[in-house]
């Protein structure tokens, strides 16, 4: 089994760092390691659990999200928001480092652990985890995110399965994620006192509940980025194609 994996470091003060190791199966793209030992109550499935979970807490006893943050939500649970944090994120392919809030630095890593925890709702993001950008702005994230989804539909229709080119699909998708958020706070906030996960959450639901504005009115702020693809040189690529086989049914 073929493992992807990144290191968050948290400098915290000059006495204090935290170590977060994520290793990924790079087929699966889910977490290879969970939380070992018996699960704080928070974590079951049936405690805040989101209204529209397909999962039975029978068969899963635990809240894939829930469980994926014990390790983490622990470790911070002295940390304020707003306190600043050096964090510097490790992986095959690059080194990111940056001087942020505390609420930011655990969000971009909370993105990862909600896209990568077998949760029913988060799994359409695991492409994301699978090509991580940390500390992502909100134009990049745009950007990703509905370069993803279109990628997605192209797959779909070499499938012969109907495809969404107007990303209708994908507001429903983040529509789905705010209901996720909401309980998962809930959840941290019946657990611990302070509120840098919580509020790190809430960063990433406020993109959640924006996305489906920012697909009507940013997109066509980044159209100039594609104006090659107008051109007429472009054009003359298109002619010259060979016409396009009709899928079969």
């Amino acid at each position: 089994m073929g493992k992807i994996e990144f290191q968050y470091c948290f400098t915290l003060d000059q006495e204090r760092r935290e170590l977060i190791d994520l290793r990924l199966d790079d087929q699966t793209l889910e977490n290879i390691d969970q939380p070992s030992g018996e699960l704080p109550e928070w974590t079951r499935l049936d405690v805040y659990q989101c209204p529209h979970c397909p999962l039975d807490p029978a068969s899963s006893p635990h809240c894939p999200v829930a469980t994926s943050l014990v390790d983490i939500v622990s470790r911070f649970e002295e940390i304020v928001s707003f306190d600043e944090v050096e964090v510097t994120i490790i992986s095959k392919e690059r080194t990111v480092s940056q001087r942020t809030t505390a609420q930011r630095a655990i969000s971009s890593l909370l993105g990862l652990l909600f896209a990568t925890s077998g949760c029913p709702h988060t799994q359409f993001f695991k492409p994301m985890a699978c090509f991580h950008l940390p500390l992502a702005t909100e134009e990049e994230t745009i950007f990703r995110v509905t370069g993803m989804y279109l990628l997605a539909q192209y797959f779909r229709r070499k499938e012969n399965k109907k495809d969404d080119p107007n990303l209708s699909g994908l507001t429903t998708i983040y529509q789905n994620l705010q209901q996720v958020n909401t309980e998962i706070s809930k959840r941290l906030r019946s657990a611990f006192k302070t509120d840098s996960s919580v509020n790190a959450i809430i960063l990433l639901d406020m993109f959640a509940k924006a996305l489906p504005f920012v697909i009507k009115d940013r997109l066509g702020e980044i159209r100039y980025l594609f104006s090659p693809y107008f051109a007429d040189g472009f054009e003359d690529i298109v002619e010259s194609l060979p016409p396009t086989p009709h899928p079969s049914k």
